[in-house]
C-alpha cells in the first residue's frame, strides 16, 4: 500500500548480522497528460522456473526470510520443530509489503532511518508445518506483522538485524480497542499505510478462518468482535499499544489507505476484499491533529456511476458495514483489494483482483473531485484491464503491451512513488499459470500511461507482495509470498525450494531488496 502523501515512500546465502542492500473494464481508460516516458523497463517474459527472474540492469537481494529472527531475543530458525515463543520473534511464513514509515526529523547522527512494515496475513499448515499438521499456536505466532528497522550505510540501505524499533505481532499481542477495553492478538493482517499524521495502520482481513482454527488454542478467540478491524500504532515506538480503530468498521479487509481532505481531516480509504466487496470511506469529525482522531467521524460506500464514483453515507455506528453498503446502494467491485495514493496529487488507485465475470482483474483510477479526497464525488477511470493481451477483455494504453511482454494477472497491491509510477504486484494465490507472478511498473501519465512492464518475476507458485521505496528511491523492497506453495505440495514436496535450494530446507516467504546495478533511483 502507497503511503500516505506528505510522507517519504509505500544467488542467495544466509545474510549475516546485517542484511545489506546495495551501494469493472465498463471504465473507460483516462487520455495521457504528458509526453514523457517515465520509467525505463523494457519488455520482459516470466517464464515459469524454481529460481526468480529479474529485470536486465537490476539486481535481487534477499534480505529476510520465513524464520530469520526480527526481535534481538529470537532463537535460531528450526523449520522441523517450530514454537509459538520462537516464531512469535521471527519473521512469518507469509509475507505482503505494508508500508514505509520515515521519521520526520533526522536522527542526531544524521543518519536516515525508517521503520518497513510487513504484514503476514496466512499461515498453510500444508507447508509450513512438517507432515503438513496444523500447529494452531505456532500458526498465530507466524500471522501478524514484522516491523524492520531501516538504516542508509553509504550508498545502500540495510534492515537492521535486530534493531531497537524492530518488533512482531502477532496471535498475543495486546491491543487497545477504541471506546473502552482491550483484547490479545492481531489476526490475517492483510495491509496496511502509513497516515500524514504519523502512525501506522494495519487492517484486519476475515478473521473467521483464523478464529475457527484458534478455538481451541484459547478461549479469548471465541469472540470474534475483538478481530476484523484497523489497528493503528506508533510505528516509531516499540513499546506503543495499538489501537483497534472501530469507527473505521469491521469486516475483511484488502488493504487501506489514509490522506487528508482540503481543510485538514483525515480521510481513510479501504477496501472490502470479498468478490463483489465495496470500496469504503471514512472521514473524520475534526482535523487530523488529536491522538484519538479516527474515533469519530463518517464512514461511506462508493458507487459507480459511470465515469464518476459517488459517496454514500452510512448510519453512524452501524455495526454491519457490508450489509449496510448494500442497502445504501453501494457499488459491488470486481475483489478490491489493494489501494495506493498518489503522493504528487490527489489520486487514488484500486487494485481489484477479479471476479467470475472478470477473473484477471483490473487497475481503477480515482481522482478527488476539485482535488479534494473529502469532497462527494471522485472521477473514475481504468487504468488497464489485466490479462492476456491477445484476450478481448485486456486493455493496456494507447499501444497496448510491447511484444514479448509478461502481462498481469490477478492485480492485487499497488503502490504509487513520487514520480507518478504504480508498482503492481500479482497474487494467484499459488495456482501455477502459463507465466510467474510478478510485480510490475506502470506509468499514469504520457504514452507509457496504463502498460505495466515487469521488473521482477516470482519463483514457481510464489506471488509478489507488495512494493515501498525508499526516500530516495534507490531501493524497492518487494516481498516474496509462499514460494513453492503449489497446489498438491507439501511440506515435504515444494514446488521449488527457494531461496536457499539446499535439501530438505522449506522454501520461505522472503523479503527482497531491487538495486540498479549501477545506482540511481529504481525504474528511473
Amino acid at each position: 500500500m502507497q503511503d500516505a502523501r506528505g510522507f517519504a515512500g509505500k544467488g542467495t546465502r544466509r545474510a549475516i548480522r546485517r542484511r545489506a542492500l546495495l551501494a469493472a473494464s465498463a471504465l473507460a481508460p483516462l487520455a495521457a497528460r504528458a509526453q514523457t516516458r517515465r520509467n525505463d523497463l523494457e519488455a520482459m517474459g516470466l517464464p515459469v522456473q524454481q529460481d526468480d527472474t529479474v529485470a536486465r540492469g537490476y539486481r535481487r537481494d534477499v534480505l529476510v526470510r520465513w524464520g530469520d529472527r526480527v526481535t534481538f531475543d529470537a532463537p535460531a530458525w528450526d523449520p522441523r520443530r517450530p514454537t509459538p515463543d520462537g516464531a512469535a520473534a521471527q519473521f512469518g511464513w507469509d509475507a505482503r509489503v505494508a508500508a514505509i514509515a520515515v521519521p520526520t526529523q533526522q536522527a542526531a547522527d544524521g543518519i536516515p532511518r525508517a521503520v518497513l512494515a510487513v504484514v503476514h496475513p496466512r499461515v498453510d499448515p500444508a507447508f509450513a508445518f512438517p507432515g503438513g499438521r496444523d500447529q494452531p499456536a505456532a500458526a498465530a505466532a507466524m500471522q501478524g506483522a514484522s516491523l524492520l528497522n531501516l538504516e542508509k550505510r553509504g550508498r545502500g540501505w540495510v534492515v537492521v538485524d535486530g534493531g531497537f524499533q524492530s518488533r512482531r505481532l502477532g496471535g498475543a499481542t495486546l491491543c487497545r480497542v477504541s471506546g473502552g477495553g482491550s483484547v490479545r492478538g492481531v489476526l490475517g493482517l492483510a495491509g496496511g499505510c502509513v497516515t500524514p499524521w504519523g502512525t501506522l495502520l494495519l487492517a484486519e482481513g476475515d478473521p473467521t478462518p483464523w478464529l475457527a482454527r484458534l478455538g481451541n488454542v484459547d478461549p479469548r478467540f471465541a469472540n470474534a468482535s475483538g478481530f476484523g478491524w484497523v489497528v493503528e500504532l506508533d510505528p516509531f515506538d516499540p513499546q506503543s499499544v495499538p489501537v483497534k480503530r472501530t469507527a473505521l468498521g469491521r469486516f475483511a479487509h484488502g488493504d487501506v489507505a489514509a490522506t487528508l481532505s482540503r481543510d485538514g481531516r483525515a480521510v481513510v480509504y479501504l477496501t472490502d476484499r470479498r468478490v463483489g466487496g465495496f470500496l469504503f470511506r471514512f472521514v473524520s469529525a475534526g482535523p487530523a491533529t488529536g491522538e484519538d482522531v479516527l474515533d469519530a467521524g463518517s464512514l461511506s460506500v462508493a458507487r459507480l456511476d459511470g465515469d464518476r464514483f459517488t459517496w454514500l453515507p452510512l448510519p453512524a455506528g452501524v455495526p454491519d458495514p457490508v450489509m449496510a453498503a448494500t442497502q445504501a446502494g453501494g457499488s459491488p467491485l470486481d475483489s478490491p483489494s489493494g489501494l495506493g495514493l498518489d503522493p504528487t496529487r490527489p489520486r487514488l488507485l484500486l487494485a481489484c483482483h477479479g471476479s467470475p465475470a472478470r477473473p484477471a482483474g483490473h487497475v481503477i483510477e480515482l481522482t478527488a473531485a476539485g482535488g479534494d479526497d473529502g469532497a462527494a464525488t471522485a472521477g473514475a477511470g481504468l487504468l488497464f484491464a489485466a490479462g492476456d493481451p491477445r484476450s478481448a477483455e485486456a486493455r493496456y494504453g494507447r499501444a497496448g503491451l510491447p511484444p514479448g511482454s509478461a502481462w498481469p494477472e490477478n492485480p492485487d497491491t499497488v503502490t504509487v512513488d513520487a514520480r507518478g509510477r504504480a508498482w503492481i504486484g500479482t497474487d494467484r494465490g499459488g495456482r501455477v499459470g502459463p507465466q510467474a507472478e510478478g510485480l510490475y511498473v506502470c506509468d499514469l501519465d504520457g504514452p507509457g500511461r496504463g502498460v505495466p512492464l515487469p521488473i521482477y518475476g516470482a519463483p514457481r507458485a510464489a506471488s509478489v507482495g507488495g512494493a515501498a521505496l525508499t526516500p530516495d528511491g534507490e531501493a524497492l523492497f518487494s516481498a516474496v509470498r509462499h514460494p513453492g506453495a503449489e497446489p498438491g505440495g507439501n511440506f515435504d514436496r515444494p514446488a521449488t525450494r527457494w531461496p536457499e535450494f539446499q535439501a530438505g530446507v522449506p522454501p520461505r516467504s522472503t523479503l527482497i531488496g531491487l538495486v540498479r546495478n549501477g545506482g540511481g533511483a529504481v525504474g528511473g
